[in-house]
């Protein structure tokens, strides 16, 4: 008789049914494929990490094991397993560590999160068996901006995009008490598109080489200020209160030019006048 047909206890079968009714109800809510297991590369694409330290072996949260270093393929984003053949693999690690007495894996931490580089079942095991806590040896990535210790990824890769913006927009050096944060990614990428049109405008204007920072200082001070302050004093900034004020200007920006066929040229404090006008009315 085969192995697998036996009255084992084991957590793979609960596991593996898991993953595929999780993935079939994703694709009947029509939202596509389910997530697959963040990896480190990704992350490293996206969060400049320069600083390596290796920490040693140590107890770390299972729950924080959020994903993988080359594996995305094997395990869905909560460890449940995406293929058959992990089955032996899997069996075999409960039927040696049956008291969770597992041998540490192998990880980086980002943040709050590790990556397994080694000990992937040894994970998924631990996760489907509720425990709490396993040993692992740490090598600790930073990157080159301070982050919260409780910061999750996507919060690793929004404050990457926001330092980005910073630096590249010349506002950390000018202004660096700039309260500009977005509730999606690529808000920071298409700001400094307008930052850098600014600053070709002016160019343009003068004649002349116009210094980075000087192109962020008059930008602040000039449109990104003055376009938030209306938007909080015509009460956008309420009735959006998810909205930050940079994902309002944004909007707002956005528009100004879809609305420049119909009014022509206006100011970005005109539309806010206008939509507020529009709200009011509807």
């Amino acid at each position: 008789m085969r192995w697998d047909r036996l009255p084992i206890d084991s957590t793979f079968e609960r596991a593996r049914r898991r993953e595929i009714y999780k993935r079939m109800a994703h694709l009947v809510r029509r939202r596509g494929p389910r997530a697959a297991l963040p990896t480190l590369e990704d992350v490293e694409r996206k969060v400049r990490l320069f600083e390596r330290t290796y920490v040693g072996i140590r107890a770390i949260p299972v729950a924080d094991i959020t994903g993988t270093v080359g594996r995305p393929g094997d395990f869905d984003k909560d460890f449940l397993p995406r293929k058959d053949e992990l089955k032996e693999r899997w069996r075999k690690i409960e039927k040696t560590y049956q008291e969770g007495d597992y041998p540490p894996i192998v990880a980086y931490k980002v943040g709050r999160n590790y990556f397994v580089l080694d000990g992937h079942h040894r994970v998924a095991v631990a996760k489907q068996n509720g425990t709490e806590m396993i040993d692992a040896e740490v090598t600790e990535l930073r990157p080159r901006f301070p982050i919260p210790d409780d910061a999750d990824i996507g919060e690793l890769i929004e404050l990457e995009q926001h330092s980005l913006f910073m630096e590249e927009s010349g506002l950390a050096a000018v202004h660096p008490e700039a309260d500009i944060w977005f509730t999606f990614p690529n808000g920071y990428v298409e700001l400094l598109e307008l930052v850098q049109v600014h600053g070709h405008h002016m160019m343009r204007e003068r004649g002349v080489v116009v210094p980075v920072e000087e192109v962020a200082a008059d930008w602040y001070e000039n449109v990104y200020l003055p376009t938030v302050t209306t938007i909080k004093r015509e009460g956008l900034k309420d009735a959006f209160p998810a909205s930050t004020a940079a994902d309002l200007f944004l909007w707002i920006y956005q528009r100004r030019r879809s609305l420049f066929p119909e009014f022509g040229s206006m100011s970005l404090e005109e539309t806010v006048q206008l939509e507020k006008k529009g709200s009011a009315k509807g």
